[in-house]
């Protein structure tokens, strides 16, 4: 992720959202408001190391929109973020939360940083300043981070705990993607593949495609990509390639998930796992396949390789992994795409869940969260699925429409103050 690539996400997110305001025919005013973030947060703060030396590091928190509620959206902490690829993962998210219908806006935010060089207590000492940094911001009721790449559930619960600190009493509610005894949810962890596994059965339903017997190709094989895959093979999937940073591996009988999860959890890569042939990631996007997940990182699918994509069905665990050129190409060859604001928002529909247990102190069971989050995600497929069947146009645009009429009109409601 340079700083053009993230650059590009952000062009990308703007092209997007201009396709749907020009079919919505949006009001000139409402469509400047929407096409940039409300507020945008920088700061530059020192940590001091374990060997006593001060180092400085830049952060971001951005919220692109409130209109609909408060602010939600992740902290990224990774060494080639920049504020580019900030705002166009905050405008996502605004959209990500008005397709199934959650009410949040959209915000993100993130640290220039690679938490694989630094100790545990280093991690915590930056956590807790990026955290007192960014607390005049952050809420229940203005703006709830949640864990993204490099950040997880420790990191959430020295977040709400500082800011906890800091207004003299525990606020539970502030974060999700909490540990689960300090007020996180069940459920959370799965959520954006179990929600991602939902939408797609749905979509192979209408596509008149099997996932019983579907040979599916998986991008990331982190928390999403590998949850999918273990999700997709208990209902009868075969798993041909995964790959990750490292590089991947392919066997076109099906790879056995336990024996890459095992090599994964000993070297931290699933290259050079036993049971297939070596791959790259670029030769991993372009495998002959039924599924192709991409649950990586953004611009992974573009006008380079698109006319190359061997996949009936491409679902995007992934924020913005398909470019809009090469959406257009995929479109013109009958390759179903599924896009991530809706595919991949099954995380932030149980991040919903956990917020609303944390505001009312009553925590649910799994069973009962994971039912709630398949109403809402097989609602939201069918609502955009009827919506691209109406417009005559792709999963994508039509999950615009929705997102980008929905927020238009609670501005049109509330009104533009003073």
């Amino acid at each position: 992720m340079s700083s053009v690539h993230a650059e590009n996400a952000y062009r990308n997110a703007q092209r997007q959202f201009d396709i749907a305001a020009d079919i919505l025919n949006l009001d000139h005013g409402y469509r400047k408001l929407l096409r940039v973030p409300h507020r945008e947060f920088t700061v530059n703060f020192p940590v001091k190391m374990d060997d006593g030396r001060v180092e400085m590091f830049t952060g971001y928190r951005i919220q692109h929109n409130l209109t609909r509620g408060p602010a939600k959206g992740g902290i990224r902490y990774h060494p080639d973020t920049d504020i580019d690829e900030v705002r166009a993962l905050a405008m996502l998210m605004s959209w990500k939360c008005a397709v199934v219908n959650i009410p949040y806006g959209g915000a993100k935010g993130a640290v220039v940083v690679d938490p694989a060089k630094l100790s545990l207590g280093e991690v915590e000492r930056l956590t807790r300043r990026y955290a007192t940094e960014i607390s005049f911001m952050i809420g229940p009721d203005k703006d709830i981070p949640a864990p993204d790449i490099g950040t997880n559930a420790q990191i959430m619960a020295w977040i709400m705990d500082t800011y906890s600190m800091h207004i003299g009493h525990t606020s539970p509610a502030v974060v999700t993607g909490k540990p689960i005894n300090i007020g996180g949810s069940h459920g959370r962890r799965e959520a954006t593949a179990r929600g991602l596994v939902y939408v797609l059965r749905e979509a192979c339903e209408q596509a008149n495609i099997s996932i019983a017997g579907a040979k599916v190709v998986i991008q990331g094989y982190g928390n999403v990509g590998g949850t999918s895959a273990m999700l997709l093979e208990d209902m009868g999937a075969k798993i041909v390639g995964v790959a990750d940073r490292g590089g991947g591996v392919y066997n076109p009988k099906g790879i056995d998930l336990r024996v890459l999860q095992a090599h994964y959890e000993k070297t931290g890569t699933v290259a050079g796992s036993p049971g297939g042939d070596e791959i790259s990631n670029a030769e991993l996007l372009e495998l002959p396949c039924d599924i192709l997940i991409p649950a990586a990182i953004e611009n992974q699918i573009t006008i380079r390789n698109a006319d190359r994509i061997k996949a009936r069905i491409i679902i995007e665990a992934a924020n913005g992994p398909t470019t809009p050129d090469a959406d257009t190409i995929l479109f013109d060859r009958g390759v179903l795409v599924i896009p991530d604001i809706l595919a991949n928002a099954g995380g932030v529909t149980v991040s919903y869940f956990e917020w609303v247990q944390g505001l009312q102190e009553f925590f649910w069971t799994e069973r009962e969260v994971n039912a709630q989050l398949e109403r809402i995600m097989v609602n939201a497929f069918e609502t955009v699925h009827q919506m691209a069947q109406s417009r005559r146009t792709t999963l994508r645009t039509a999950a615009y429409l929705l997102a980008v009429d929905r927020t238009a009109d609670a501005y049109r409601v509330r009104g533009i103050y003073p």
